[in-house]
């Protein structure tokens, strides 16, 4: 299937979602790399990612992505800033030629409910909507992924180092997170937005 949605940001930046409908051989004919991935549905997530790069900025040289030891991949002429992600059937990514990015994509699944006390603090957890917890959790799970995929150095812990501030659940909005690492410490403003089940939310630093 084609690109599902595009969001586009400023005159440099932009953010796509593709449903994944096609077989590995349709991204092969863009997409010339050979990762390091066994499961089939995985490496067909990590083509399709690639493969929406250049959707977006067809300049972009996805074939001379390089990956760090934190798992972040890059460009090491800097020309591009993007982050992709993954979730079952869809793909998502944010590509800009001026700032650094962060881009997730989730499924608002039970297991969200059970794991929140390792990633909200108690003072992110007062403000959670009683009545729409699942869906409100969700959307900041996704939110520090794709802060934790801006900052792309690993060694962060969500209820230390990035901390929300209070936002009521809405279907789209904005918020605020604090940053708080001695090598970086500055205050994100992040969208979000939801679509059925599905998280999406990215930052623009």
């Amino acid at each position: 299937m084609p690109i599902i949605r595009t969001i586009q940001i400023d005159e440099d930046t932009k953010l796509g979602v593709w449903k994944i409908g096609e077989q590995e051989a349709f991204f092969r004919s863009k997409v010339a790399i050979e990762p390091e991935i066994h499961h089939p549905h995985k490496r067909l997530q990590h083509f399709a990612g690639r493969y929406l790069l250049l959707e977006l900025f067809p300049d972009l040289p996805v074939n001379d992505i390089r990956v760090m030891e934190s798992r972040k991949p890059y460009l090491p002429d800097h020309s591009y800033h993007f982050s992709i992600s993954h979730c079952g059937d869809y793909a998502a990514a944010i590509v800009s030629r001026k700032a650094a990015v962060g881009i997730d994509i989730e499924l608002a699944q039970p297991k969200i409910e059970k794991i929140s006390h390792k990633f909200l603090g108690p003072q992110e957890l007062a403000f959670i909507d009683p009545v729409r917890s699942l869906l409100h959790k969700s959307v900041c799970w996704s939110v520090k992924e794709a802060v934790y995929k801006w900052y792309g150095l690993g060694s962060v812990d969500f209820r230390e180092h990035m901390q929300l501030q209070p936002f009521p659940f809405m279907p789209a909005g904005m918020l605020t997170c604090d940053f708080l690492k001695p090598d970086k410490n500055t205050r994100l403003y992040l969208h979000y937005l939801m679509d059925g089940e599905m998280c999406l939310a990215w930052v623009v630093e």
